[in-house]
């Protein structure tokens, strides 16, 4: 624990005599037979478990509970530098409480581990512990010094140690520590970076890494002291252990994932996509059409392409491949691959997954992110009829076309030439407010034979001083109508039709993706039926 958060159980005597007389003199007060409440906490008959009076020379701006009873954060602005500060608040100890929880930390552990019941019901195991222990030290608690002793116990055991109240909070994207003795910051949906009293000491900190690396089946050592990986919540976290690469002492970023993915309606609703694009791309999924989404850090590109992949027929044989865990697909026959790194010549790479991914036969293939040499082979796939979607670091359409035909990925122009939509994705601002943008959706149109080069043309453009999607010509619409032997008024109605109906599910509020996906299979299965449902009330 930080010294700002943690309490202070004192100097321990040297002496064993001297121990045992200082731990019955403080708790003689509770030494009256044992008495643990059974009664389960209730804030409207027991004390507050946390208390805070505010911090010197801040203004709170907002207070809001993370894991209640127990932790809340205090927003604060310090009104002359005009900076904010996400202060976390939890139980406070008293001085024989503290000592209470040293010792149920240490005679606790080893009997949780050999619980029958820990896996399925984690917290009842700990509880069940906890007062079995206080029954044998024969002390009297009250029901608030109890959860107090719980909450830090689950804390340890359970939980994420100092930061798992930030982890609670669901307006945080990112959790990052520079290194011992320094703030760790915050990444908050309102307040952007911010830093929070949150504090790790040099050797917790190193035991925190090695811990975070054990709970992601990972190991990080002294000589293998970069870790990039996966938690078991599907946050991603880069690890580095030491002074090795980070001179400061041991680092970390944990990368916060929404615990049900966005949908596309989600991404209606945030102004990423506009309707008409949300339509151009479905038809485009549908149609086999491959897909790369480019972007800066944290620009929402991964989200998007999760999101987009709703759209995939149902019973479409998908494939995914990821170096990290990050792709979460509601699709029936769907096969995920992650890649495996070890110290010997066993490692699986995205290169031998997306080689293995041809022998699956499947119709969509969809690539966590190209950095290298895979970049060949996903378009390999695109040239032999698989629709494949990935995602790549560019800021535009001419930085990913560079990306490709370079170092060190360097596919072929002629074979680049087989995507069809690139969709460039920013972290831009619009007025006072961040927001994620697709900056354009282009159209890869093929090589100019007079020039050489690749020709793409902007489909869809955001306007940042308006915040607004200006929309051009698509040959992409062309081509799918001659494909499917539309008519130019077939194709206008249908995605007039799709929009309806995702203007329609925007209305109703179907946002959850189990929901988003049904709705999905039946407009698949019966149109038709789907659009009777929706009436003509609704207009795009």
């Amino acid at each position: 624990m930080s010294d700002s958060d943690s309490p202070d159980a004192g100097d321990a005597p040297t002496d064993p005599l001297d121990a045992i007389r200082a731990w019955f003199s403080r708790t003689a007060t509770l030494l009256s037979g044992s008495a643990v409440p059974e009664s389960n906490y209730d804030p409207a008959r027991h004390d507050s478990l946390v208390a805070f009076d505010g911090l010197a020379g801040y203004e709170e701006v907002e207070r809001y509970w993370l894991n209640a009873p127990f932790a809340f954060v205090s927003i604060n602005r310090d009104p002359e530098t005009d900076e904010h500060r996400y202060h976390v608040v939890e139980p406070s100890l008293t001085d024989v409480e503290a000592e209470l929880l040293d010792r149920l930390f240490e005679d606790v552990r080893g009997p949780l581990i050999y619980r029958e019941d820990v896996e399925d019901d984690p917290e009842g195991a700990l509880a069940a512990e906890v007062r079995r222990r206080l029954e044998e030290y024969g002390v009297v608690v009250e029901v608030e010094t109890f959860y107090r002793l719980f909450y830090y116990l689950y804390r340890s055991f359970l939980g994420y140690g100092h930061i798992d109240p930030l982890l609670h909070d669901p307006a945080i994207e990112d959790v990052s520590c520079d290194g011992p003795n320094l703030p760790v910051f915050v990444y908050h949906d309102e307040y952007t970076d911010i830093a929070s009293n949150v504090v790790f000491g040099e050797t917790e900190l190193n035991d925190f890494v090695v811990q975070l690396a054990q709970r992601s089946g990972r190991h990080v050592s002294v000589s293998d002291p970069v870790v990039s990986t996966t938690l078991p919540d599907g946050s991603r976290i880069e690890l580095a252990l030491g002074e090795e690469v980070t001179p400061r002492g041991s680092a970390f970023t944990i990368r916060q994932y929404a615990d049900e993915p966005f949908t596309p309606i989600d991404l209606l609703n945030h102004g990423t996509f506009s309707l008409e694009m949300l339509a151009y791309l479905w038809l485009a999924i549908e149609s086999n059409k491959s897909l790369v989404f480019a972007g800066g850090t944290a620009a929402g590109k991964t989200t998007s392409m999760n999101a987009l992949a709703m759209f995939i027929p149902p019973r479409s044989k998908v494939l995914t491949i990821e170096d990290t865990r990050e792709l979460s697909l509601y699709h029936d026959n769907w096969l995920s691959s992650v890649t495996r790194e070890r110290l010997d010549d066993s490692d699986i790479t995205m290169y031998d997954l997306l080689r293995s991914a041809l022998r699956h036969r499947p119709e969509y293939i969809v690539v966590g992110e190209v950095r290298g040499e895979e970049a060949i082979t996903l378009f390999q796939a695109m040239n032999t009829g698989h629709t494949t979607f990935s995602t790549m670091h560019a800021d535009s359409v001419q930085t990913v076309i560079n990306r490709l035909e370079n170092e060190p990925i360097n596919v072929p122009r002629p074979m680049v030439q087989s995507l069809d939509i690139l969709c460039v994705q920013v972290l831009g601002r619009s007025g006072d407010e961040r927001v994620r943008r697709a900056k354009t959706l282009a159209e890869i149109e093929g090589i100019d034979q007079r020039t050489g080069e690749l020709d793409y043309s902007n489909t869809y453009s955001w306007q940042p001083t308006e915040d607004r999607f200006e929309e051009r010509n698509s040959d992409l619409l062309d081509e799918i109508r001659e494909e499917r032997g539309w008519k130019r008024s077939e194709l206008l109605r249908e995605m007039n039709d799709r929009q309806r109906f995702l203007r329609y599910l925007q209305r109703e509020g179907v946002d959850d993706f189990r929901q988003f996906t049904a709705m999905v299979n039946k407009y698949y299965a019966d149109k038709d039926e789907v659009l009777a449902r929706i009436g003509d009330d609704v207009t795009v």
